[in-house]
């Protein structure tokens, strides 16, 4: 959350697995946070604007507060939770009436009586008229507003919330959130995603650490520079599909694969220290494909040798053959642990989402396609036992981001792929078409340019 928002901020707080993803999904009125029956599956804060009485306040979901934890991934996670208990001007307290009373229960009671913000206690899995009563032995607690939920099926969870948000001084909300160019981070587990995202944000604003699989949920940064605003998306690590054997990984990918599409760009990172692999090349060709202006990042660059090392001109090579399929997307090599390259990520940036916004001009297009042509002419139509040239009449220009161009042709089925990658490489080269993909419809003289295909 930025410090300048001026939003009421409501933390949902509990030890694990008392349901508060579930709750957190209910306000937010969609899939917001992963939800398993299973403790510590929420690992960052994940934060949303909500209506409420018609107030807009910002949610943010924690994971399970542990009084216990106290090195390690557990430590890190408690961290990043009491971190949104502080920022926070009011708490909802949520509690498991199936469980009953337990004694964490008592010790964060007993740490959140010492605050003086506004505080609800929900009763959660209050399902039933008849589980009622078992509200009653979490009255001993001490807290004065105390309300029945059922996250699950909705009962008195707006009520909750409501109580609550009443209790807090009313803020003169701000102009929404201005976003800037949002980029997804995304890679295989442990490449260094969240440890880039705490060196460009100046801070520890995600969990850190050697266990792979950190992330799980997509973890949005608001970062400014230069003026500029840039939102990091930090996502899931994206292991092979045949390998995503547990729930939450399954809905890790799905959440990263809705980041990709609500992103300008994607930066693919890698661990260099590792070398290439097919599963690095299949995260980038799901970057490319859901439109994603792309850039690659070699992460843990450090851990390699000096300049001139062979391990460097290989890891180079290894990349090169990989990415055949994108070779416009650079490559930038970087170290979150030193800071090197970092500094150039957001200018980085910027470049390729300027080619993905790049719009060119129907006569600069078909003077282009003219020595296109010339300079390489397509094979020829095979109609039965015949054999025609094939002809290009005129271009246009129908989108961005990805740039995608309409090319009208006397036979566009007769047009080889060979011959379609030629025309997209004499694109890119004549226009600065670096890190975007470049969407190319064939389409027969007299047929709408915006017509599917």
């Amino acid at each position: 959350m930025s410090p300048a928002s001026k939003l009421p901020i409501i933390a949902i707080v509990g030890r694990p697995n008392v349901g508060k993803s579930t709750l957190f999904n209910r306000y937010a009125g969609r899939r917001r946070a992963l939800v398993e029956d299973q403790p510590g599956i929420t690992r960052d804060r994940i934060a949303e604007q909500v209506e409420v009485a018609g107030r807009a306040v910002l949610l943010v979901d924690t994971a399970g507060l542990d009084p216990d934890a106290d090195a390690g991934l557990p430590a890190a996670i408690q961290a990043q939770a009491r971190a949104a208990v502080a920022d926070a001007d009011a708490i909802l307290f949520l509690v498991d009436a199936k469980s009953g009373l337990l004694p964490e229960d008592e010790a964060l009671a007993r740490t959140l009586h010492r605050t003086a913000k506004p505080l609800v206690l929900a009763v959660n899995k209050i399902d039933l008229p008849q589980h009622e009563p078992r509200v009653g032995e979490f009255h001993g607690l001490g807290f004065e507003s105390v309300h029945a939920v059922s996250a699950e099926h909705g009962r008195g969870a707006w009520d909750a919330l409501e109580a609550l948000v009443a209790a807090v001084p009313e803020a003169v909300a701000p102009e929404p959130t201005q976003e800037g160019l949002r980029i997804a981070l995304v890679g295989r587990p442990n490449v260094g995603k969240s440890s880039l995202v705490n060196r460009l944000a100046g801070g520890e604003r995600v969990v850190v650490s050697e266990v792979p699989g950190t992330t799980r949920d997509a973890i949005d940064t608001r970062i400014e520079r230069d003026g500029e605003v840039f939102t990091i998306v930090d996502t899931a690590g994206l292991r092979r599909a045949g390998r995503r054997t547990r729930v939450a990984e399954r809905g890790s990918a799905l959440m990263t694969v809705r980041s990709l599409e609500r992103a300008e760009a994607a930066l693919i990172v890698l661990d260099a220290a590792e070398g290439f692999t097919d599963q690095d090349a299949r995260v980038a060709s799901l970057a490319r494909e859901r439109g994603c202006a792309t850039a690659v990042l070699a992460n843990k660059w450090d851990r390699l040798g000096g300049e001139g090392d062979g391990d460097r001109d290989a890891l180079r090579e290894a990349i090169r053959r990989g990415l055949r399929f994108m070779e416009d997307a650079p490559v930038l090599a970087t170290s979150a642990k030193t800071g090197l390259g970092c500094e150039r990520i957001f200018p980085l940036v910027r470049r390729i989402v300027r080619a993905a916004d790049r719009r060119i001009s129907t006569g600069e297009l078909n003077r282009w396609l003219r020595a296109a042509v010339e300079r390489h002419e397509p094979a020829m139509a095979q109609r039965g036992s015949r054999r025609r040239p094939l002809k290009f009449f005129y271009a246009t220009q129908t989108g961005v981001r990805p740039p995608t161009f309409v090319l009208f042709c006397t036979e566009p089925a007769a047009v080889q792929t060979s011959y379609r990658r030629f025309l997209e490489n004499q694109l890119r080269e004549a226009f600065d078409l670096e890190g975007t993909p470049v969407r190319l419809r064939l389409r027969a003289r007299g047929e709408p340019a915006y017509a599917k295909g």
